[in-house]
C-alpha cells in the first residue's frame, strides 16, 4: 500500500534530497580534478592522524611527480625528436684532398671520389704501375707475375678481353686500365660504363712510363713516391746513355709469329723507344707499321741485311719450351751475312720487358741492354 506522505513535509524532504545531490556532485568534481584544485587546508592532527599511515594513506599522500617514472615518460625520445643518423651521415668523409680530378693518358678528366683501397688493375702494365707508386690490387690479369705479391689478387681473367661481371664482383672503387690494349671504343665503352672511377694509364713509351707513375701518385695520394719512381728511371737511363756514349750502335728488335713472319720495332712502339732514349740508331724506324703488333713493321731478310744492325735484340711471345726466335734467325735464308750473327751480337731479350708488361721494370731494360752492348751490368 502506498503511503502518501502530508504536502507540508515534501518540500523539507525534497530539499534535503536536492542537497544531498548536490554534495555528491561537488566530490565527483573535487576527485576528478585533484591536479588543478588548490590543496585543502590541514586539520589539526589527532591521535589517530599521528598514527603510522597505512601504506594505502602513504600512496595517496606522495605526490605524482616524486612516483617512479613510468616507462612512457623513461622511453627514449622519438624518432621525430632525435632521428636516427641516415646512411650519408654516417659515413667517413672523404681522405683530404679527395674528390679530385684528374687526367688520364687518354686526355680524360676522371672525378676520383676518395682514396682508393680497392683496385682492379686490367694488364700488367697497369697492376706495376699501382704497385710502384706504393698502391695494391686486389683484382688482376691472368698473366700477371709481378710483382710478387699481385699475385694474390683475384684473377680476373684475360686483359684484352675485359670480362665487366668479374670486375664488379670485386666491388671496386677504382679500375686502372691500359691505354695501350684498351684503345678501341668498344672496350673503352664498356669499360668506362662500370659505374666506378676509370682510369687509363699505359706504356706505349718511356715517356709515358713516367707519365702513368705520375698519374697515378696523383690518383693514390703519393706524389713523392711517383717522384721518387720517375727520378729512379730517369737515372738508370742517364746511367746507361753514359755507358754507351762514343760508340756507333744499331739495333733492331725482332720479334716473329707462328708463320715465321719477322717483324721490326720501330721508334713509336715501346722498345723502340727504349733505342731512342739510349741513343741507339734504329734503322727499320723509317718504315711504315704493318703486321699485328702496334708500332712494328714487317721485315724481310732481305731488308735486314740492308740494314746490317750491329746488334738484334728477339723477342719471343711464347713460353717455353716453346724455341727462342734468337736460335732460329740462323735458318732464315741470308741471315748467316748479318754482322750481329758473325759477331754473336743476337740476343734474346724477355717479353716481359719489352712487349707484355712495359712500365717500371725499364730499369731492367736499360740494365739488359747496357750489359748485351759492353758486357757489363
Amino acid at each position: 500500500m502506498t503511503v502518501l506522505l502530508p504536502f507540508a513535509r515534501r518540500p523539507r524532504l525534497f530539499i534535503s534530497l536536492s542537497l544531498i545531490a548536490l554534495l555528491s556532485v561537488a566530490l565527483l568534481v573535487a576527485c576528478g580534478d585533484d591536479d588543478d584544485a588548490p590543496p585543502a587546508p590541514t586539520p589539526a592532527p589527532t591521535e589517530a592522524a599521528t598514527e603510522a599511515p597505512t601504506e594505502a594513506a602513504t600512496e595517496a599522500a606522495t605526490p605524482a611527480p616524486t612516483e617512479a617514472p613510468t616507462e612512457a615518460a623513461t622511453a627514449a625520445p622519438t624518432e621525430a625528436a632525435t632521428p636516427e643518423p641516415t646512411e650519408a651521415a654516417t659515413e667517413a668523409p672523404p681522405a683530404p684532398g679527395y674528390p679530385r680530378d684528374v687526367v688520364d693518358l687518354f686526355g680524360r678528366t676522371v672525378t676520383i671520389p676518395d682514396l682508393p683501397k680497392a683496385i682492379v688493375a686490367i694488364s700488367p702494365t697497369a697492376t706495376e704501375l699501382v704497385y710502384a707508386v706504393g698502391g695494391t690490387v686486389i683484382g688482376r690479369t691472368r698473366t700477371v707475375n709481378y710483382p710478387p705479391e699481385a699475385l694474390e689478387a683475384t684473377d680476373i681473367g684475360n686483359a684484352y678481353q675485359p670480362n665487366p661481371e668479374a670486375i664488379l664482383a670485386l666491388e671496386p672503387d677504382l679500375v686502372v686500365a691500359d691505354s695501350t690494349i684498351h684503345i678501341a671504343p668498344d672496350v673503352r665503352e664498356t669499360l668506362e660504363g662500370l659505374g666506378v672511377p676509370v682510369i687509363f694509364a699505359g706504356a706505349a713509351s718511356v715517356d709515358e712510363v713516367l707519365t702513368g707513375l705520375t698519374l697515378l701518385g696523383e690518383v693514390l695520394d703519393n706524389p713523392d713516391g711517383a717522384a721518387e719512381a720517375v727520378a729512379a728511371i730517369e737515372a738508370a737511363r742517364d746511367a746507361a746513355r753514359e755507358a754507351l756514349a762514343g760508340q756507333e750502335l744499331s739495333a733492331v728488335i725482332l720479334i716473329g709469329d707462328r708463320d715465321r713472319n719477322l717483324y721490326a720495332a720501330k721508334g713509336s712502339s715501346y722498345g723502340g723507344s727504349i733505342l731512342d732514349a739510349l741513343g741507339i740508331a734504329n734503322p727499320a724506324d723509317v718504315q711504315p707499321d704493318s703486321g699485328p703488333f702496334p708500332g712494328f713493321t714487317r721485315v724481310s731478310p732481305e731488308a735486314l741485311l740492308q740494314y746490317d744492325p750491329v746488334y738484334i735484340f728477339t723477342v719471343t711471345p711464347a713460353p717455353p719450351p716453346a724455341p727462342r726466335l734468337s736460335g732460329m734467325l740462323g735458318l732464315f735464308p741470308g741471315m748467316s751475312g748479318l754482322q750481329a750473327m758473325a759477331n754473336g751480337r743476337v740476343i734474346e731479350i724477355e717479353v716481359e720487358l719489352l712487349v707484355q708488361a712495359p712500365g717500371p721494370r725499364v730499369v731492367e731494360a736499360f740494365a739488359t741492354l747496357v750489359e748485351a752492348v759492353t758486357g757489363s751490368e
